[in-house]
């Protein structure tokens, strides 16, 4: 695990493409812009002996709450801990910045994200009805950011 540069955008972009269908991936642009602003930060993740990394988690601190922006794990990678140690870098993030909750929107047609949260120690807090462009509505999740000891990177 290690931060993603200000120059980062287009890896990033390559693997939220990975991850998301078209109408959810962020272009290189809008990932350089968020990694401008104040308070973000991104991780990025390499899954064994990957030559590049497979995945990255973006956030935002601000005062004492941290909102995840987004995870992306690429296929290959899925299912074997690294979205378990993306969480796990940015809840250590958090503790260093003093954050007292960490938020997160996820899609209710995505079980396999949700199963991944609410293992990490996420629970649901609220809703927004038809969030998601394929008209899904989005889960909002919290936690406090303390990493959660089975979810520790690997």
């Amino acid at each position: 695990m290690r931060a993603a540069g200000p120059f980062s955008g287009p890896l990033l972009a390559g693997l939220h493409a990975d991850a998301f269908p078209p109408a959810e991936r962020w272009d290189a642009p809008a990932m350089e812009t968020l990694l401008s602003m104040p308070g973000v930060v991104a991780g990025l993740g390499w899954h064994r002996a990957a030559p590049v990394p497979r995945g990255f988690i973006m956030g935002r601190v601000v005062a004492d709450e941290a909102e995840i922006l987004t995870l992306a794990v690429a296929g290959d990678a899925r299912r074997q801990g690294l979205g378990r140690a993306l969480l796990a870098w940015l809840a250590d993030q958090a503790v260093q910045r003093g954050v007292a909750r960490l938020f997160l929107e996820v899609s209710a047609a995505n079980p396999a994200a949700q199963a991944l949260y609410r293992g990490a120690g996420f629970a649901e807090i609220g809703r927004r009805r038809a969030y998601y462009p394929d008209g899904s509505d989005a889960l909002v999740l919290s936690r406090a950011p303390v990493p959660h000891p089975a979810f520790s990177p690997p």
